[in-house]
């Protein structure tokens, strides 16, 4: 149980890094604002045209008599718009990554570099446009992983009692470990790990892993928040990705704020 509070830790740590790099902090602001504007733009026309996008795929129950129609393509609707709403929380971490990837990628080293002990910080040395690439790709096979276990958390959610109690207790887990796997990526990335390693890397250590990702994934529920929290929660992520890998930090890392860039 202990990694669970270390894990935790880690997201403090990335949060109070991120206050005292106060220009820092401004720019990366800016990937997680453009992403909650199309975010919000989709919902709110899934909002407005889901009714009719239901009705459309629904044609047999054209002929059915009041109130089943009504009661059964509100169901469908409230699914779909549940749904929409679910697969937003999942993908918003990487869209907001891919749109930020040079920013992000920045952060991430000079995390690193502070955090390492004789100040230097791995570089992929890959060209912008195949960081990118290898992000997209990535995150994609992430979403399908996590559209599967949505699916199936959504599906255990009609099973009494279990279904309003412990399934949605499993799925915010579920949720913070596949937001954790997008964050560490930046950094994990960087240093050359593939994605399958990096699922095992993050499996070996769950309780650490769900520290981290879990509370941050239902401050994600809260409107706005993740746009606050994302360039902290990659300064936090780059230094669980030094912990999952075991990798040596300096003695008092970022106890003191840097004078030219800590927030006046």
């Amino acid at each position: 149980m202990r990694d669970l509070g270390v894990g935790f830790g880690h997201l403090l740590k990335g949060q109070r890094w991120m206050s005292r790099h106060g220009r820092s902090y401004g720019f990366g602001l800016l990937p997680g604002l453009i992403a909650l504007v199309l975010y919000a733009g989709a919902l709110v026309a899934l909002a407005v045209w889901g009714e009719d996008a239901v009705t459309w795929a629904t044609p047999f129950a054209d002929h059915w008599s009041s109130p089943w129609q009504g009661l059964f393509r509100g169901f469908l609707t409230a699914v779909l718009f549940a749904l929409g709403l679910l697969l937003a929380v999942l993908t918003f971490t990487a869209v907001t990554l891919l749109i930020g990837q040079p920013f992000y990628e920045n952060l991430s080293e000079q995390v690193d570099a502070e955090a390492s002990p004789d100040g230097t910080a791995l570089r992929s040395g890959l060209p912008l446009w195949r960081e990118l690439w290898i992000s997209a790709r990535d995150s994609l096979r992430i979403l399908v992983r996590a559209a599967l276990w949505g699916v199936l958390l959504f599906a255990l959610g009609f099973l009494p009692v279990v279904g309003q109690t412990a399934v949605p207790v499993l799925g915010f887990f579920v949720t913070g470990f596949f937001l954790t796997e997008e964050l560490t990526a930046v950094a994990l990335q960087r240093r050359g790990v593939e994605l399958r390693a990096r699922l095992a890397l993050l499996r070996s250590r769950k309780t650490l892993v769900w520290g981290f990702g879990t509370p941050l994934g239902l401050a994600f529920l809260i409107p706005f928040v993740a746009v606050f929290l994302m360039p902290g929660a990659v300064a936090g992520a780059t230094l669980l990705a030094r912990e999952l890998l075991g990798e040596e930090n300096a003695d008092g890392l970022a106890d003191e704020p840097e004078e030219e860039n800590a927030t006046p």
